[in-house]
């Protein structure tokens, strides 16, 4: 299986079942951004510090992996030249919608933040990348192309799960409401589920996902060239996952390229 056209498809799906990540902004939002008066999240709660962003008016700034009709529209509202690039054609087609409702021009392109080939060299001032590279096999063609994509001086701001969160049997926590521990790390749908349990995912459309190391996802950015430069962590609510009444399960990452 083709785990980047069925995620596609996948999210293609929860993007048409408006999921909360697949909620355009309001005219409201989009007014305030205009006026300087906005915040965005790379993960489920916690505002991104606004000094992460620098001066975003006239900045050339790449959405990754953040269709939905979000954080594309605040960000070219609040001055910015900004590209939103997803695998999802329908979360693309969100942020079309905001643009031509609140009459703003979005870049969209469709594809893998793994091959960002149709961009040159230092194309960007600044790289937003909210909680997504859960959906992506490998890190290390990612995080390579944003350092190639990106100005001396910019930034790439990502958010991604803890990977403990993937220790735990999901089943059980859903069913029995128990965090009971089944999984070794790193996790990865395609390999940790059997194949009912896959066969079951595919009959749903449910995205894969896969948990990488926090050696993938820090250690990662720094082999690819960068200096993190920032760093936070973030709860989501007990409801959503029950961890969270225990340990944050969301990390957020400021990494410059020197």
């Amino acid at each position: 299986m083709n785990i980047q056209e069925y995620n596609s498809a996948a999210w293609d799906k929860l993007a048409a079942n408006k999921i909360e990540w697949s909620v355009p902004v309001s005219a409201e939002t989009i007014e305030k951004a205009r006026r300087g008066d906005w915040e965005l999240i790379l993960t489920p709660l916690k505002p991104v510090p606004r000094e992460w962003f620098g001066d975003v008016e006239g900045k050339d700034v790449l959405c990754l992996a953040s269709g939905g009709g979000q954080q594309s529209p605040v960000l070219a509202a609040a001055g910015a030249n900004v590209t939103s690039f997803d695998n999802s054609a329908k979360q693309l087609e969100l942020d079309r919608s905001v643009a031509e409702r609140e009459n703003l021009h979005i870049r969209l392109e469709k594809g893998d933040a793994a091959d960002l080939s149709r961009f040159a060299d230092e194309s960007f001032d600044l790289i937003f990348n909210p909680c997504s590279n859960c959906f992506m096999e490998n890190l290390e063609p990612v995080w390579r192309e944003c350092f190639r994509v990106l100005r001396r001086g910019g930034a790439l701001l990502t958010g991604f799960n803890n990977p403990l969160v993937y220790i735990f049997d999901s089943e059980a926590e859903e069913k029995e409401g128990v965090l009971r521990v089944r999984h070794r790390l790193p996790y990865s749908d395609s390999e940790s589920l059997n194949e009912a349990e896959k066969a079951a995912r595919i009959a749903r459309k449910d995205p894969f996902e896969f948990s990488h190391t926090l050696d993938g996802q820090i250690g990662g950015q720094i082999a690819a060239g960068f200096l993190i430069a920032g760093f936070y962590e973030d709860y989501w609510t007990n409801e959503a996952r029950l961890l969270n009444r225990y340990a944050p399960t969301f990390i957020s990452t400021r990494a410059i390229k020197l």
